[in-house]
């Protein structure tokens, strides 16, 4: 219980003194489709990834404690490890297949905390859904959790430059419809919804 308040109150720490003035002040951000996002029950976040910065962008402006995959690199770097581990993230290894943190996935949304995925495993030049895993899908029949798309606009080109001077360009965050888990974990299910997810990401980035 202790170890859970002191997480929710370096979360609410981080939200709010860092992450609040980059995502309004800098970035210029707006949620469009806040009345889509569950209240009460935990969910599945899918969505686009373009830049390092979406995961606490997204947490912050979705106002629920969003726990995303993080590289297991990360994890080792002193004060950043300690900020994302207390604000619900775990470690993953790229490029293969871990069951535990499938099962880290797996408790937090039987314990009622919400997990956060990008789609397509890694960051997309064209801050688009290009080659979206089926991962997201898996974990929501297995749940039996809803699956809430979101596209988080220019992300993948947060800052230009113009003559030496940076320009910042405005986040827009859409959130669509919670989407039901698939019927089973068939290939051929798991394929449907993930097409489908990837459809309607896309389509909110037009």
């Amino acid at each position: 219980m202790k170890s859970y308040f002191y997480q929710k109150l370096i979360y609410q720490l981080v939200s709010q003194v860092i992450i609040f003035p980059i995502y309004k002040l800098i970035f210029r951000g707006n949620l469009i489709g806040r009345e889509n996002i569950p209240q009460k029950d935990s969910f599945i976040l899918v969505s686009n990834h373009g830049s390092l910065l979406d995961p606490p962008l997204l947490g912050h402006a979705v106002g629920r404690n969003i726990s995303f995959m993080a590289k297991s690199e990360l994890f080792r770097i002193p004060l950043l490890g300690f900020i994302i581990k207390s604000c619900g993230a775990y470690p993953v290894k790229r490029g293969i297949v871990d069951k535990t943190t499938i099962k880290i996935a797996c408790e937090k949304l039987s314990n009622n905390n919400s997990i956060g995925i990008f789609i397509d495993g890694t960051r997309q030049k064209d801050g688009r859904v290009n080659k979206p895993k089926q991962g997201a899908a898996l974990l929501s029949f297995k749940n039996q959790k809803l699956l809430l798309p979101v596209a988080i606009i220019n992300s993948h080109r947060l800052v230009r430059l113009k003559f030496f001077i940076p320009f910042f360009t405005k986040i827009v965050i859409k959130v669509g419809q919670p989407i039901n888990p698939p019927e089973d974990a068939s290939k051929k299910d798991l394929s449907k919804i993930t097409n489908y997810l990837q459809e309607t990401i896309n389509n909110m980035l037009e």
